[in-house]
């Protein structure tokens, strides 16, 4: 990206886009061109420029799906960013954009699974940690398979369904003891109980009044 299209996009600068446009109609297609790059809607995101990523979105929705040589998607780098109203803006035009998937994807962070859990509704939280993929498997089985303890912890905090099966007809703590995961089989027996408290007091009084997202949004970070 030359380096005045990086200037307005870090500004938001949604004139100065149209009248890049007006000199040169094609002055976006060469992004689409380049499997992993940097888009003018990733740096917005970056920023948190909503008006700016928004607009860029209705006139090339296709870069919200394009990750940057680093492997970060733009409502990635905006949950990390702590960009939260942008978050919900690209849930509303599309409910699948949490589902691209970052070329490093193991790599999941317990901080972007607190941003989720802060920007769902109290009374939403069960509905949304105990949804399921196209395997059965919820956000806790698939942190009990990777032994994300702090994971396990928040999300049962969070009213996650311990009891819940997969295709499998394993539960979490099936799964946990499948791959020998013993701290989290201690932690998915009830043993940190004495703490859930502390943890879900804590959560609970952080979480925002916002609209109603969908999808097994929390399952993708886990």
């Amino acid at each position: 990206m030359d380096q005045s299209f990086r200037t307005i996009s870090r500004r938001g600068d949604v004139s100065e886009l149209y009248r890049l446009i007006q000199r040169d109609g094609n002055v976006l297609r060469r992004f689409d061109e380049v499997e992993f790059i940097e888009t003018p809607l990733l740096v917005a995101a970056d920023e948190g420029c909503i008006g700016f990523a928004m607009e860029m979105m209705k006139l090339k929705p296709s870069f919200a799906r394009k990750l940057s040589q680093q492997g970060v998607s733009p409502i990635h780098l905006s949950l990390e960013k702590g960009h939260k109203e942008m978050v919900l803006r690209f849930l509303q035009m599309d409910k699948d954009f949490v589902r691209v998937t970052e070329k490093n994807a193991e790599n999941k962070r317990l901080d972007v699974l607190q941003i989720l859990i802060r920007m769902l509704k109290k009374d939403y939280y069960r509905e949304e940690v105990n949804r399921k993929d196209e395997d059965g498997n919820t956000a806790l089985h698939i942190a009990a398979r990777n032994n994300q303890t702090q994971m396990l912890k928040l999300l049962l905090s969070s009213k996650a369904d311990k009891h819940a099966t997969n295709q499998s007809d394993l539960t979490a703590l099936g799964v946990a003891e499948q791959h020998n995961n013993r701290e989290s089989i201690r932690i998915l027996r009830g043993r940190f109980i004495p703490g859930v408290s502390n943890i879900k007091s804590k959560w609970e009084k952080q979480i925002a009044k916002v609209s109603k997202q969908s999808v097994a949004i929390l399952a993708c970070f886990c």
